[in-house]
C-alpha cells in the first residue's frame, strides 16, 4: 500500500495511506449495475428483470450505505495535492469516460430491438439516465482540473446526458454565488425538490450562457462560434444523440428525453441536499 508523506518544519511529518486504494477500481464495474437488467433479461426472457437495477440503486445500495455507516477516513489537506498527482486515480477517472457512451449505446440498441412495454422502456431510460448522471459527477471532477485535456474530457462526458453548460456554470457561477439568493443551484428554505428542479435546471443553463457570452464578447469575438465552450459540448451531443436516433429509430426521441432529464435530476438532487 502506497504511503504519502508531507514534511513539516519543526514537526513530525504527516503520513497517509489510502486503505481503499485498490477498491476504487470497483468503480469501473458500475456499468454492470446499469446493464444487469438487460443481461438477466437475455438469460431469462422475463421483462420484470429489467427493473432490478432500480432496486439495486434505490434500495440495496442505500441499505448497504446505512449498514456500513459514515467513512471518516479522509486524507489530510496537506496530502491532497499528492493524491491528485497520482496517475492511478487519474486513469481510473479517465477510463470511466468512454463507458458512459458504451452503456447508453447498448441500452438504446436493446430498447430498439426488443418488443417491450412502455413501462419497461421508461424504466430502462431512467436506469440509463441514472448512470449518465454519474457522468456529470465525473465531469465535475475533471472540470476542476487545470489540464486542458481533462477539461476536454469533462466536455465530452457532459455531452452524453446533454448537459454541456455545467462546467461553465459550476466553476464560474455556482462557486462564486453558492448559498446566495442569486444562485439557482442553491435551494431555498422550505423549497420542495420539485420546485427547485424547475427553477434550477433552466436557470443554470441561462446563467452559463450569459457567463460564456460575456467571456467571448469581451475578447471581441462572437459567442456563436466554436470558441463557445458550451456549444463545443452540445455539438458532441448533437452528433452522438442524433446518431442514436438515426441508427435506432424515433423511439429514441422519448427515450433520450427521459434519459437526459433523469441524468440532470441526479445533479439537482445533490444540489438540493448539499446547498
Amino acid at each position: 500500500m502506497r504511503t504519502y508523506k508531507f514534511d513539516r518544519p519543526d514537526k513530525d511529518p504527516i503520513t497517509y495511506r489510502d486503505g481503499k486504494r485498490y477498491l476504487w477500481f470497483l468503480s469501473l464495474l458500475l456499468p454492470l449495475v446499469a446493464l444487469m437488467g438487460i443481461m438477466l433479461f437475455h438469460a431469462t426472457g422475463l421483462e420484470w428483470t429489467l427493473y432490478l437495477p432500480l432496486v439495486a440503486s434505490y434500495v440495496v445500495i442505500p441499505l448497504l450505505d446505512w449498514i456500513i455507516g459514515t467513512d471518516d477516513n479522509n486524507p489530510p489537506e496537506e496530502i491532497v495535492e499528492q493524491l491528485e498527482a497520482d496517475t492511478y486515480y487519474r486513469w481510473l477517472t479517465y477510463l470511466t469516460v468512454p463507458m458512459h457512451f458504451v452503456v447508453l449505446i447498448i441500452m438504446c440498441h436493446f430498447v430498439a430491438t426488443h418488443d417491450l412495454s412502455w413501462l419497461a422502456v421508461l424504466a430502462t431510460a431512467i436506469i440509463a439516465g441514472g448512470y449518465s448522471g454519474l457522468g456529470i459527477n465525473t465531469a465535475h471532477e475533471l472540470g476542476h482540473k487545470k489540464n486542458s485535456h481533462e477539461k476536454l474530457l469533462a466536455k465530452i462526458t457532459l455531452a452524453v446526458p446533454s448537459y454541456g453548460h455545467f462546467s461553465v456554470e459550476h466553476n464560474r457561477g455556482h462557486h462564486v454565488m453558492v448559498a446566495t439568493p442569486e444562485d439557482p443551484a442553491s435551494s431555498r428554505m422550505g423549497e420542495s425538490i420539485y420546485a427547485f428542479a424547475f427553477r434550477e435546471i433552466p436557470n443554470t443553463f441561462l446563467r452559463a450562457w450569459q457567463l460564456e457570452k460575456a467571456r467571448i464578447n469581451h475578447q471581441g469575438k462572437s459567442h456563436w462560434s466554436l470558441e463557445n465552450e458550451i456549444l463545443q459540448s452540445y455539438l458532441i451531443t448533437a452528433v452522438f444523440q442524433g446518431s442514436l436516433i438515426f441508427a435506432f429509430g424515433l423511439i429514441m426521441i422519448p427515450f433520450l428525453a427521459v434519459h437526459n432529464f433523469w441524468a440532470w435530476f441526479q445533479l439537482t438532487s445533490a444540489n438540493y441536499i448539499e446547498h
